[in-house]
C-alpha cells in the first residue's frame, strides 16, 4: 500500500472508504497449474544406478589410493634412513671438528705450559745461579774476614786499624755483641753513639781484608794483650776454624759473670793457652755456664783434666775432654757391645761353684750300613712262648 492511501483514510469526511476497502478486501483465488508427475520406478532406478556408480567408483578408486599410501610410506622410510645417515654424517663431522678444536686447545695449552716451564726453569736457574754466586762470594768474604773477640768496650775502629793495618789493606770493620744501654736503642745506634750498657765489659768485632793472605797473616795477633786484662782472640770467620779438639778442654759450671782472662789465669799453670771461649747470651752478654780452653800442646790437656772440681770464683769447675761429633755418632752401637760382654762375665762369676755345669755332648755318627733283622732260633722261640 501507499502511505498516502492510509493517511488519506484517516479523515472520514475528507476521504472515501473505497481505498480501505481495496486494502482489506479478499484476494483473488490462486490459479493451480498442472505439472506432469514422475514415475516412482524411474526414481528408484536412477537412485540405484547412482549408488552402483558410486560403489563402482569407490571400488575402482580404492586401489590407487592404497598404492599411493604405501608408496608414501616407503618413501618416508627411505627418507628417514637418508635423514639418519645425513644426521650421522653431520654428527661425525661435528665430532671431528670438536676433536680438532680440542687438539688445538691442547696444543696451545702444552705450548703455554712449555713456555711457562721454560720461564720458571730459567727463573729457577737464574735464582740458583744467583744463590750459588752469593754463596761463593760469602765464602770468599769469610776467608778474608777475621774474628776478634774479648775486646774492651772502649775499643774503637781506629785502634783496630792501627793494630791490623800492618798485615794488609783493611776493607771494613764491624763491631758485634754490643749491649745497648736502653732497650729502645738498636745495637747499630749504640755502636755509633757509644751508648753501651754499664755492666758490659767486652765486645767483639770483624775485620775484613781485601786479600785472603792478609787475613791469614793477621792470625798472629791471637792472644795479644790490648789492655790490662784483655787478651784478644783472633780467628778466621770461615767454617774451617783452627780449633783442635785434641788440644782443647770443655769447662762446665762456670760463673755467669766470669771473664775470659780469669779462665786463662786459672789454666795457665797447665801450659800455654792459645784461646779461651766462654759461650754467652747475645742479648745480655752474660755467660751460659760453659766454655772451652784451647792449649798449644796436647800434654797440657792431661794437666788440665786434673783441675776437675777445682774452685774458680766460688764454683767447682767441671773439666772434660772435647769429644768429636763424628766419633760420637758412630760409637753408640759399638759402645754397647763391651757393656753386654761385661754384664755376661759378671753373671758368670756370680754363679756359685756348687752349681752344676754341664758339658756339650758330641753327636754320634750315623752308620751308613743297612740294618739287618735279628732272627731267633726256633727252639728259643718256642721256649719264650
Amino acid at each position: 500500500y501507499v502511505v498516502g492511501q492510509v493517511s488519506g483514510s484517516l479523515g472520514a469526511a475528507a476521504a472515501p472508504a473505497a481505498p480501505l476497502a481495496r486494502l482489506f478486501r479478499a484476494a483473488a483465488p490462486p490459479v493451480l497449474v498442472a505439472v506432469p508427475g514422475e514415475n516412482k520406478k524411474r526414481k528408484r532406478a536412477e537412485e540405484g544406478n547412482k549408488v552402483s556408480e558410486d560403489q563402482s567408483l569407490s571400488v575402482v578408486e580404492e586401489p590407487p589410493v592404497k598404492a599411493k599410501k604405501v608408496r608414501k610410506k616407503e618413501r618416508s622410510e627411505a627418507e628417514k634412513k637418508l635423514s639418519e645417515r645425513e644426521n650421522a654424517l653431520e654428527q661425525a663431522d661435528e665430532e671431528e671438528d670438536q676433536k680438532l678444536f680440542q687438539n688445538k686447545v691442547k696444543q696451545k695449552k702444552k705450548a703455554s705450559q712449555a713456555i711457562t716451564k721454560s720461564v720458571v726453569n730459567s727463573a729457577t736457574g737464574a735464582t740458583a745461579k744467583q744463590q750459588k754466586r752469593k754463596r761463593v762470594a760469602d765464602e770468599a768474604a769469610d776467608r778474608r774476614t777475621v774474628f776478634v773477640g774479648n775486646l774492651p768496650v772502649s775499643c774503637t775502629g781506629q785502634v783496630l786499624k792501627s793494630l791490623f793495618k800492618k798485615y794488609g789493606q783493611i776493607q771494613s770493620i764491624r763491631f758485634r755483641s754490643l749491649i745497648p744501654a736502653e732497650d729502645t736503642v738498636s745495637k747499630k745506634v749504640a755502636a755509633i753513639k757509644h751508648k753501651v750498657h754499664p755492666n758490659a765489659k767486652f765486645i767483639n768485632a770483624y775485620v775484613v781484608f781485601k786479600e785472603e793472605c792478609d787475613a791469614q797473616k793477621a792470625l798472629k795477633e791471637n792472644g795479644t794483650e790490648i789492655a790490662s786484662g784483655f787478651h784478644i782472640r783472633v780467628d778466621t770467620a770461615s767454617k774451617t776454624s783452627s780449633h783442635d779438639n785434641k788440644r782443647s778442654v770443655f769447662l762446665g759450671n762456670l760463673p755467669y759473670d766470669i771473664c775470659d782472662d780469669a779462665v786463662r789465669e786459672h789454666f795457665h799453670v797447665c801450659g800455654d793457652v792459645v784461646g779461651v771461649r766462654v759461650v754467652r747470651d747475645r742479648s745480655t752478654g752474660l755467660g751460659k755456664g760453659f766454655g772451652y780452653v784451647l792449649f798449644e800442646n796436647i800434654d797440657a790437656v792431661h794437666l788440665a783434666l786434673k783441675l776437675n772440681n777445682s774452685v774458680l770464683m766460688g764454683r767447682k769447675v767441671r773439666v772434660q775432654r772435647v769429644a768429636d761429633k763424628k766419633k760420637a755418632q758412630k760409637s753408640p752401637g759399638q759402645s754397647r757391645a763391651p757393656k753386654d760382654r761385661i754384664d755376661k762375665k759378671k753373671k758368670e762369676k756370680s754363679c756359685s761353684n756348687d752349681s752344676f755345669v754341664g758339658e756339650k755332648a758330641t753327636p754320634l755318627k750315623k752308620s751308613t750300613k743297612p740294618k739287618r733283622l735279628k732272627t731267633t732260633p726256633r727252639n728259643k722261640a718256642g721256649k719264650n712262648k
